[in-house]
């Protein structure tokens, strides 16, 4: 026997059933999923590093506070990246007699290797630029406004003047929100001759790289074990804008979730089909036995026809979601920084590689005992596969499913949070139906005749009953999840982001002009306004011990223990902050107390009753940890990783810092308020704040895509799990038509079990898909969701009336068949 000549005729004749087109619709569904949210998640990916990359000056970056090594240039030369030096330290410029403190950054004739540097020249017109020449300089507007400067004019640095060549329109910010003062771009060499970058200078130098992704790899392993010998910390695109990459890990996180779900569902699809196709081929595998083929030959043949209708499956499943993904990317590719990253089919053949795991994983176990099939059931039907106690083949849809989940959800939290929930369905439903089973056993003779025989069959047919149930239950969970809790998730996350965020920032405000600016604020209507009090010190010592940033296995740490440390002092906690560990400052506390953010917790492996010591100015405080603080940094607000109780920071210089949101209509009055206060410095991050909004807007449209897919690969599910007992089911129906049942009996009695059914499956997939929403949105997500009754009761009521009306579909052409038919067939 021709092993491929013969499967391929099988697949041919058995294609006209319904279990391999359902087998087959389930992979191509499961695919087209994880192929569209892979590919879209690997090139949304790609175009984030880009715009990051802008944000940051460059592919890959090294800072310290000393002048880097000669030699990581020339490394970084030869290994073909390009190369960009700068350095950045404040320092005070005057014009005119007045004087204005400036974040200065010099910058070497490569500026900027990544983005783009507009000013707006003396002509009144803006100019793309690089590196300025030696005597000029770039100011931002709040410099020209504060000295009452001019492009065109000079100002003085360090002793020396340059001539200003441009107002700075747009420039790569060095991955910062905002920085403390306004800036000046002036070429390295001035900087050099002016002696600002000496020793004991506040600079810090930076070596900027682009290029190839391996050759920056490649650097970066090689550059990392000498940066603690420095004191020196990489500068990588991952770590630019905290809040949106939040917001783009969320997106991923639903978008993964979505397609995930409709994996599980098309593996439990593809299960079912199977245990069915597997029933009807017995007969089958029982005359090839008596013709002498031998067990493992059958067995190729059954994994050959599978894989010929698997593969095909896959292919266009994986080619449907590259459509999927390519639409998704046009409508939203507004949205994204820059142009679309080019089409990569990696993804996509993962996303085959995955199709083919569940085929295999779910379809398997039923085929492979089909092999046990004995020849003489060729002649006597009745024979069956003897039963096994414990079959191991049955925890490889388990593995599969666990795997799935570990592999597809990117997230550790996602896949345990899924896995135990959808793992509690499947055993409450087992559990609850057993019982339930067995009740109505005993309160089915007092049920009325053609309703006692439904419910009969429940009881009667126990095992398939509890598998449909289970299927139906983790179909009716995974399809909650997507159409109840999933939007509602996406609508708490947009709520995340209410209409009136903050959306300016006031930096450099002193205590004295508090008064005068609050009242300015408040004519000028602004809403959410969060004021608080931001003092630059250093860190000095964790228990009395001097740090060193090669004590910890955290890189971030250096940044802190060699760079400065931005902290604040509020006797109430702030908006968007919550007490994890610990308690608040009390108010009569006269020793220092601090309050530390999560992330120090972390890096610093620090516990509730240790001690930091910072140096602000010329004090130095010592408090001991008394909280700690979760906070949210996507709200907005003026947030910090250290606070201290207001006890320990009097005399503290100090400066203010505010975050409000701003009417449009009062846009205006903040240009009055530098004019007036020419120290202060506003910042509008309104663009910021749009794209996030628009990015959320644009990720639901993307999951309800996605969704399609998932929803369905749910009514497959609910199609499989129905036709399993559809040959049994047909010969009842016409045994009891024979014997003088009416069909509306028989309606009556499909009608009463199916809404049975359907109850349990409903109940059960409910409450798993609360259970899952309540842990994601806590857990995962960190959104504040409720669960919504009336939807859920809705579901509940779609459960059922779906689940019934499937069932009388499924039932009633065999109810019109002729009985003699039926039963000769049989």
């Amino acid at each position: 026997m021709k092993l491929l000549a013969y499967s391929w005729r099988a697949l041919v004749r058995e294609f006209r059933h319904g279990e391999l087109r359902t087998l087959a619709a389930a992979l191509v569904l499961a695919v087209a999923a994880l192929a569209a949210v892979s590919t879209l998640g690997v090139r949304v990916e790609r175009a984030i590093l880009s715009s990051a990359a802008e944000l940051i000056g460059g592919d890959l970056g090294v800072a310290a506070r000393r002048a880097l090594p000669p030699a990581w240039r020339d490394e970084a030369l030869r290994r073909g990246l390009r190369t960009q030096r700068s350095a950045e330290f404040p320092s005070v410029v005057f014009a005119a007699g007045k004087s204005q403190l400036a974040q200065i950054l010099a910058v070497d004739a490569t500026y900027p290797l990544r983005g783009t540097l507009v000013v707006r020249g003396a002509d009144g017109l803006e100019h793309t630029v690089g590196s300025p020449p030696s005597g000029e300089v770039y100011a931002d507007r709040l410099v020209l406004a504060a000295l009452d400067v001019d492009v065109g004019g000079s100002l003085e640095l360090a002793g020396r003047a340059l001539r200003i060549g441009g107002e700075i329109l747009r420039q790569p910010d060095g991955g910062q929100l905002f920085a403390l003062a306004p800036r000046l771009v002036v070429a390295m060499a001035d900087a050099e001759s002016s002696g600002l970058l000496g020793p004991g200078s506040r600079v810090r130098h930076k070596l900027m790289l682009s290029g190839e992704a391996a050759a920056l790899q490649g650097f970066q392993s090689w550059v990392k074990p000498q940066l603690a010998d420095g004191g020196a910390q990489l500068v990588t695109v991952g770590e630019a804008q905290q809040s949106l990459r939040t917001a783009f890990e969320r997106a991923e996180a639903f978008l993964r979730l979505a397609a995930l779900l409709s994996a599980l569902l098309a593996g439990i699809a593809v299960a079912l089909a199977a245990q069915r196709y597997a029933r009807r081929k017995t007969d089958e595998v029982a005359l090839l036995r008596a013709l002498g083929v031998g067990k493992r030959r059958v067995l190729a043949i059954l994994i050959l026809t599978l894989l010929m209708l698997g593969v095909p499956a896959c292919v266009g499943g994986a080619a449907a979601g590259l459509v999927l993904q390519e639409g998704v990317l046009r409508y939203a590719g507004d949205v994204l920084p820059g142009a679309a990253p080019p089409l990569s089919l990696l993804p996509a053949l993962g996303a085959v590689s995955v199709g083919l795991a569940v085929l295999v994983g779910f379809a398997l176990p039923p085929l492979a005992r089909l092999r046990d099939v004995p020849p003489i059931r060729v002649f006597q039907r009745a024979v069956g596969l003897r039963p096994r106690r414990v079959d191991v083949l049955y925890a490889l849809p388990i593995a599969v499913a666990l795997g799935l989940i570990a592999s597809q959800s990117g997230n550790a939290r996602i896949a345990t949070t899924m896995a135990i929930c959808l793992a509690a369905v499947v055993l409450l439903t087992l559990v609850l139906g057993t019982a339930l089973l067995a009740l109505l056993r005993r309160l089915a003779a007092r049920a009325p005749g053609a309703l006692r025989f439904g419910l009969a069959n429940l009881s009667r047919r126990r095992g398939l009953s509890l598998i449909q149930a289970s299927a139906l239950a983790l179909s009716f969970s995974a399809l909650l999840l997507l159409a109840v809790v999933g939007p509602g998730l996406l609508a708490a996350w947009r709520a995340d982001l209410p209409a009136k965020t903050p959306d300016h920032f006031l930096l450099n405000l002193q205590p004295a002009q508090r008064p005068a600016i609050a009242e300015r604020l408040t004519a000028a209507k602004v809403e959410n306004l969060n004021l608080m009090p931001l003092a630059v010190g250093k860190l000095v010592a964790i228990n009395g011990k001097t740090p060193r940033a090669e004590d910890y296995e955290d890189r971030r740490a250096a940044g802190w223990i060699n760079g400065e440390t931005r902290l604040s002092w509020s006797a109430e906690l702030p908006p968007s902050n919550s007490v994890v560990e610990g308690r608040w400052f009390e108010a009569g506390a006269t020793e220092p107390e601090a309050s530390i953010d999560r992330m120090w917790v972390d890096m610093f492996k620090l516990r509730l009753g240790d001690s930091i010591t910072l140096s602000i100015g010329e004090r130095t405080i010592t408090a001991r940890v008394v909280n700690v603080r979760d906070v949210d940094w996507t709200s907005f607000r003026v947030n910090f990783f250290v606070l201290l109780n207001p006890a320990a920071v009097q005399d503290v210089p100090h400066s203010l810092l505010a975050s409000f949101w701003l009417p449009p209509e009062s846009r205006l009055a903040m240009r009055d308020l530098t004019r007036a206060f020419p120290n202060l410095s506003v910042i509008d991050i309104n663009a910021i704040l749009d794209r996030v909004r628009d990015l959320i807007d644009r990720v639901s449209q993307a999951v309800t895509a996605v969704l399609g897919f998932s929803l369905a690969a749910g009514l497959l599910v609910l199609v499989a799990a129905l036709n399993v007992s559809a040959e049994e089911r047909r010969f009842e129906t016409a045994l009891l038509r024979t014997l003088g049942a009416r069909r509306a009996q028989l309606a009556s009695a499909v009608l009463g079990e199916f809404a049975l059914l359907g109850c349990i499956a409903g109940l059960m997939g409910a409450g798993g898909a609360i259970a899952a929403g309540l842990s994601l949105s806590r857990g995962v997500f960190r959104i504040a969701w409720t669960p919504p009754a009336w939807p859920f009761l809705g579901g509940l009521a779609a459960a059922v009336a779906l689940v019934t009306l499937a069932g009388w579909l499924g039932t009633r052409r065999i109810a019109q068949a002729s009985p003699l038919l039926v039963l000769r067939r049989e």
